[in-house]
């Protein structure tokens, strides 16, 4: 591990204050080191945050105390910079507590210098993951207050501002400056002022909230016209139950009837988008994926909805740059509120069509931005329909606003989102365009997933069989090295099978894989399940998200069950993510440690359907090995399972060579002769 490189923090919680100052929260530690780096000053909180109490620190030095042996050349450069130098140092720096583990410290380091010249270091101390939090909680609150659309103020005990948001001073019309020190009668003397602050006062008394208070009055923003306000207070409580003042939210219902409505309005959008989020994507079916976002949005944003995907979408063709010419559309789904001519003007599902560049929906995939035409005129219509009859049929309908809006999925226009209106007489508007957006970007997600899913099953049926692979590709920060060696007892090639597939951002997955079974059929099944890894690791999704796809994917293979090891690397964070369906577990050789196998939630193997696949996160620090096989390495029909895992352990604890040199040694030691089995042997070294 190096310096500011640390295992995942488990975790994200909100910072439980319980009434403590934010220093208590933090638990701030302070360790005073003399000029030969021994530990002269200790503080309680250094116990809490290292484990060492006072007596077993004192004394000792402390890079020996608490820094790993790897590290401790740095930090006796830091050190020397701070005490020499004269220099501040601030930063993270990974800890070695009592009980052996390894923290990330959030460190402030200075000199200090005593009445006779001798010179110090005084170390601050925090643990990073709590300084995250509070550093993550304070940026949430302040951001929450400068951007939030309703104005917020917070007032002291004598009733005077010491924070005013934009909000509230566009509301007021007087800079938030001018407010601080000031009472609420100084800034708006228009207003019913006594009635406010003994409203106020209340609340500082009684610490009971008062919520929609009602108010009115003129304010420099709008000195003419008369305003009527929602204001909210809430008191403000410091540690030990102290009261520090009040805060207060203000809220322009002038015209409330128009707010009432627009809230509504808000509520039912709200409620749609929750609705598209579970009706939307329930299957991965790029047919049911259309006609469920085709169901969420009529009738509640459009009276008509149609889903057209470009077809080199669906050919799984990648467009290249827009193009001004026109698109072939495949229809996915058409909906409508009721009976309506508009709805034969669509194209019906599975209809291909060719639309020139000169009609909307084009216009919308090759731009990729919504096209909205909220009132219809006779000459539109021959942009929106597909032919000059369907513009007809268009117009007898009465389709006075229409909107089209991209389906986007990870950066590639998938299609559009066709909508119209006959019977609702609103035009689509502004916030129309923003819903339908948002709910074509969902669905957008769930019919590209669904898409690549089914090219993946098809693939799976169709495959005959698969070649394996051949010499693993070298990969930023791995090194990998495999074996496959086939049943000596039969020529017929097995199931087993292994990859190492290059993923973005120098990740790197790692599988292994044993269908059960052997001949044709369980080396074609094999290649099915090989081909769909691939193409699901390109998805960016989890290891377990992988497995539950393979699952799926195996359920419909016949009658053949897999069981499979499916890992990511990712040198940048120093692990490897793991999910397990039924497989052996894999054997992880620390840079400095015993060889160990790593305990992993096994799952069921692939195509019993239904199993539940967890995902584990597992150190992979450099020179750190991770050996994953099938059960043809250690399975016989005289050994017990344990016993022959023992020995495997064992073997790899001593094992000094390279990575080829061990895939060797292990077959050579493991494999008996005759062997029923095929075997898959894949072994990495993290490099980085």
């Amino acid at each position: 591990m190096t310096a500011g490189s640390f295992p995942e923090t488990a975790g994200r919680a909100g910072v439980p204050f319980d009434g403590k100052g934010l220093l208590d929260v933090l638990g701030v530690a302070a360790v005073v080191v003399d000029a030969r780096g021994r530990i002269v000053l200790w503080s309680p909180q250094s116990e809490a945050l290292f484990g060492y109490r006072a007596d077993e620190a004192l004394g000792r030095y402390v890079a020996q105390l608490i820094v790993d042996a790897e590290h401790r050349e740095e930090a006796m450069r830091l050190f020397g910079e701070v005490l020499h130098g004269g220099t501040t140092w601030a930063g993270t720096f990974p800890v070695r507590l009592k009980d052996g583990s390894t923290r990330a410290v959030e460190f402030r380091n200075m000199r200090l210098t005593d009445d006779l010249g001798g010179l110090f270091a005084l170390g601050i101390a925090a643990d990073r993951a709590v300084v995250e939090r509070v550093e993550t909680g304070l940026a949430l609150s302040d951001r929450l207050v400068s951007q939030s659309p309703i104005g917020l103020a917070v007032l002291d005990t004598d009733l005077r501002y010491v924070l005013v948001n934009p909000a509230l001073e566009r509301i007021n019309g007087v800079p938030a400056a001018l407010h601080i020190g000031r009472r609420i009668a100084d800034m708006l003397p228009r207003v019913d002022a006594v009635e406010l602050e003994a409203a106020l006062r209340t609340v500082l008394a009684t610490g009971t909230p008062l919520l929609d208070h009602p108010t009115s009055g003129r304010t420099p923003a709008d000195p003419e016209h008369e305003h009527a306000w929602s204001v909210s207070f809430y008191r403000l409580d410091g540690p030990e139950g102290r009261v520090l003042g009040v805060a207060a939210s203000v809220i322009d219902v002038t015209e409330r009837h128009d707010a009432d409505a627009e809230a509504d309005r808000s509520r039912r959008r709200l409620a749609l988008v929750a609705d598209a989020s579970a009706r939307v994507g329930t299957t991965l079916e790029v047919d049911r994926t259309a006609a469920e976002l085709a169901g969420v949005v009529v009738p509640e944003l459009a009276d008509v909805a149609a889903v057209d995907v470009l077809d080199s979408v669906l050919a799984l063709r990648r467009p290249g740059a827009p193009e001004a010419g026109p698109e072939l559309f495949r229809a996915l789904a058409v909906k409508a509120s009721g009976p309506t001519e508009a709805l034969p003007a669509a194209d019906p599902p599975g209809a291909v069509a060719m639309y020139g560049a000169d009609r909307l929906v084009t216009r919308c995939v090759h731009t990729g931005l919504p096209v909205l035409v909220a009132h219809v005129a006779p000459g539109d219509l021959s942009r929106i329909a597909r032919s000059p009859e369907a513009a007809e049929q268009l117009r007898r309908a009465g389709v006075h606003s229409y909107l089209a809006v991209p389906l986007i999925a990870r950066g590639e226009v998938l299609g559009a989102l066709d909508l119209k209106r006959d019977r609702n007489p609103l035009p689509f508007d502004g916030d129309d365009v923003l819903l339908a957006t948002e709910l074509a970007a969902r669905a957008a997600v769930s019919i590209d997933n669904a898409r690549w899913y089914q090219s993946v099953r098809n693939s799976a049926v169709t495959l005959q069989r698969s070649l394996l692979p051949g010499k693993p590709p070298e990969r930023a920060g791995l090194e990998v090295a495999a074996r496959y060696q086939p049943a000596q007892a039969s020529s017929e090639v097995g199931g087993d099978w292994y990859d190492v597939i290059a993923l973005p951002d120098d990740k790197t997955a790692l599988v292994v894989g044993d269908v059960m079974g052997s001949g044709i059929d369980a080396a074609a099944t094999m290649g099915r399940l090989r081909t769909a890894t691939c193409a699901f690791a390109d998805l960016d999704l989890s290891p377990a998200q992988v497995l539950r796809h393979l699952d799926r994917i195996t359920a419909g293979l016949e009658h053949y069950i897999a069981t499979c090891l499916f890992a990511v690397h990712d040198p940048r964070l120093g692990r490897i993510r793991i999910a397990n369906a039924g497989h052996l577990p894999p054997v992880r050789i620390p840079a400095e440690g015993p060889a160990e196998l790593v305990r992993l939630s096994t799952g069921v193997p692939l195509g019993v359907g239904g199993g539940t696949f967890r995902t584990a996160r597992v150190p992979f620090r450099p020179g750190d090995v991770l050996v994953l096989y099938t059960d043809g390495l250690v399975e016989t029909r005289d050994e017990a399972i344990d016993d022959r895992l023992a020995v495997l352990v064992g073997l790899l604890d001593k094992a000094r060579g390279s990575l080829e040199e061990t895939c060797d040694m292990l077959l050579q030691a493991l494999r008996r002769p005759g062997a029923q089995d095929d075997v898959a042997l894949l072994v990495a070294r993290s490099t980085a």
